[in-house]
């Protein structure tokens, strides 16, 4: 089921890069999208929760992995799950905005090779696609849960590390200090706490305190949720965006959490949503500019339902390739030499 939330998460954000979003002059079907797509803008227009979601199954599933591991196991296991896809995914935006610079113009050599570290937010150089932003809030959020896996991820633990958290997250918001922004992340905290707390919920059963923990996040990510409305409205679309459906849309993503956690959602297990889980990352990687530059040369020729249906296919495709002939293979050999103990 979880995959099946991954995939949901992952369409989510490419509906909303392909169908709503066209911020300044990113207009790659060569108008606003509500105008190319006046049916499907506005529900599109909340796929960006995608995202929230795509943390909230972090927190579910790095819990989870993290389980019976040291912190150098667990680290290593973040290394080889992100760093392949992202590498191929980075270069094959970067030869694809240098051949066709349409929506985009290619970020230098110098500062491609910072991106391949995944550290160009805070060295402050323009990431090669703009939803590598995700990347760093989710490294701070392994970096944190470390800290609790090497003081010994226990139940205890891990539930006095989520209320521990949303407090330091609570703080941060009215504190205004910016280095305390950065380590807490007040906005991204709730879900990877969600999160957490609902695997502890999945491993050892609903106690009352960790259902607690999971509805003060949700309390605090609707508050987000809220802002994120306002600001999606006013600086990213330009057109009113109701509040209420984001809301809705956000306890929809708690409810069936929930359902996953407590084994109510164990009887859809189709074979083909482990396959589709498997491709999500490699699509978030490569669908945005990628995607954007092929709408860009298909619209003109093409009725738009057929290029978006076509450039949905090739993203997919190439989000199968990255992953069955780049991320595979390459976690394969991450795997034997980072396992390799150091020379003494």
């Amino acid at each position: 089921m979880l995959d099946g939330l991954r995939l949901v998460a992952a369409l989510m954000v490419v509906a909303y890069h392909f169908i709503a979003y066209d911020r300044g002059t990113v207009l790659p079907w060569g108008a606003g999208a509500e105008r190319v797509f006046p049916w499907l803008s506005l529900p599109a227009s909340y796929g960006w929760l995608g995202v929230q979601l795509f943390f909230l199954i972090s927190g579910f599933v790095i819990c989870l992995s993290a389980w019976g591991r040291t912190p150098g196991e667990f680290l290593r296991s973040r290394v080889i799950r992100l760093y392949p896809a992202y590498w191929a995914a980075a270069l094959l935006t970067f030869a694809v905005l240098s051949l066709w610079p349409v929506v985009r113009e290619p970020v230098g050599v110098s500062d491609l090779l910072v991106n391949l570290t995944m550290l160009q937010e805070p060295l402050g150089v323009r990431p090669v696609d703009a939803v590598y932003w995700t990347l760093w809030v989710e490294a701070r959020f392994y970096l944190l849960f470390a800290i609790v896996v090497w003081r010994g991820l226990t139940p205890r633990s891990a539930t006095l590390f989520g209320y521990g958290w949303l407090v330091a997250a609570a703080v941060a918001t009215q504190a205004d200090v910016p280095a305390l922004d950065v380590i807490v992340m007040p906005r991204h905290a709730p879900y990877f706490v969600a999160g957490i707390a609902l695997f502890l919920v999945h491993r050892g059963g609903g106690h009352v305190t960790l259902w607690a923990l999971c509805g003060a996040a949700f309390l605090m990510a609707q508050h987000d949720v809220a802002g994120q409305v306002v600001h999606v409205s006013r600086d990213v679309l330009g057109r009113p965006l109701p509040v209420a459906p984001a809301l809705l849309l956000l306890a929809a993503i708690f409810a069936i959490m929930a359902l996953v956690a407590t084994g109510r959602a164990d009887r859809i297990r189709w074979r083909w949503l482990t396959v589709a889980g498997t491709l999500t990352y490699p699509l978030y990687l490569v669908h945005e500019y990628a995607g954007w530059t092929l709408i860009a040369a298909l619209h003109p020729h093409l009725p738009r339902y057929a290029t978006l249906a076509i450039v949905v296919a090739v993203v997919t495709a190439a989000a199968w390739l990255l992953h069955r002939y780049v991320e595979r293979p390459a976690a394969q050999l991450l795997r034997r030499h980072l396992t390799r103990p150091l020379p003494r």
